[in-house]
């Protein structure tokens, strides 16, 4: 009977371990379910191929994440498996190529013109920052009330972060003019 409360015991606490409110990025297991859904052109494929290593690889790369890279992730603040560093080719409304670089805190982006511009968190004030040509300009900043202020037309607003305020953010844009395109 002692043998079999113990054992209960280490489960209850494995499982206590994987419940903690200790959420990370799951890097390794985004990254295998990237390329499983990736792997061929024909979805059919991918499918077959996805239900016979998914319980597999899929459960590694999850158990990886949740007893080891997020750990990591939670006490240095960052994940071993990140893609800082990796550089990704971006085709922009515009049709032009640009070079978007993931940073420790935010992203570099180059233009096809040789122009940078760099995108940053500030942890400190909770807000995105743009920097160009040495200009640094906030782009907007999340408001302890579950807002944010944006700086849009010159002006700061406050816009709620649902349909009406991205709608609000589209009016002050455009200054509340929309042209119909046939």
């Amino acid at each position: 009977m002692k043998k079999i409360n113990v054992t209960v015991v280490a489960w209850l606490l494995l499982g206590s371990l994987t419940m903690s409110s200790c959420i990370g990025s799951f890097t390794l297991f985004n990254k295998f379910a990237k390329w499983e859904t990736q792997m061929t052109s024909n979805k059919y494929v991918n499918a077959i191929v996805g239900f016979i290593i998914t319980p597999f690889v899929g459960s590694v790369c999850l158990l990886g994440d949740a007893l080891l890279f997020n750990t990591i992730e939670f006490w240095s603040g960052s994940n071993p498996i990140a893609d800082i560093g990796k550089t990704r080719t971006i085709m922009g409304q515009d049709g032009r190529y640009y070079a978007v670089t993931t940073l420790k805190d935010g992203y570099e982006i180059k233009a096809p013109t040789g122009e940078v511009t760099n995108l940053k968190y500030n942890k400190k004030n909770n807000s995105w920052t743009m920097e160009q040509n040495g200009d640094v300009k906030e782009i907007f900043r999340f408001n302890d009330d579950g807002t944010i202020m944006a700086t849009v037309n010159g002006e700061p607003r406050t816009y709620t972060l649902d349909e009406a305020g991205v709608y609000q953010a589209r009016m002050d844009a455009n200054e509340g003019m929309y042209f119909a395109v046939r």
